[in-house]
């Protein structure tokens, strides 16, 4: 399936092999990855598992996490989308929004136009009623992205594996 949203700067799309290497810088980088789980870094090969898992969940349910490309470099600068949040199994069913962007790429309301495109892939295109999204307190910056996409802070709780305070937002389709 060839799926692809464009914005005034990105596009969305489904990934591809030559996505691995600066996927896996991004994924590489503490900064980047200190509000995720745990906050380790992935390798290669474990950001090579994920994404063959994201192509699967877009082969599985129709939705998934979208590669995302700078338009004018094409080059890639991280994900946005959809997935499943087996890691919370408190708000199952769900789907979550979420996105990851390299350093170079922040401050520049890239992640908030992705999302947003993301977000409306969702709710209009799938049909999806409700979105999650999750984040530990004091990740600001994804709170406000959270915020201008007219998410609401449903509830405080913590991540079952890793004990880390967890805030989970919600957008509900308007009817």
């Amino acid at each position: 399936m060839t799926l692809s949203l464009r914005t005034p700067r990105l596009t969305l799309r489904r990934w591809r092999e030559d996505d691995i290497v600066p996927m896996a810088a991004i994924n590489s980088d503490p900064e980047v990855m200190r509000w995720i789980g745990d906050g380790s870094v992935r390798d290669r090969s474990q950001t090579e598992a994920g994404i063959v898992a994201w192509e699967r969940e877009w082969e599985e349910r129709g939705v998934g996490l979208f590669a995302v490309e700078e338009r004018t470099s094409r080059q890639l600068v991280g994900f946005a989308g959809l997935s499943e949040p087996v890691f919370l199994p408190e708000i199952l069913p769900a789907m979550e929004i979420g996105w990851r962007f390299g350093r170079p790429y922040w401050g520049r309301g890239l992640a908030t136009e992705a999302a947003r495109a993301a977000l409306d892939f969702a709710l209009r295109d799938r049909g999806l009623g409700r979105v999650v999204s999750v984040c530990a307190p004091g990740n600001v910056a994804s709170e406000r992205i959270m915020r201008k996409l007219g998410m609401r802070r449903e509830r405080e709780t913590a991540h079952p594996l890793h004990g880390v305070p967890l805030r989970v937002h919600v957008i509900e389709a308007r009817s």
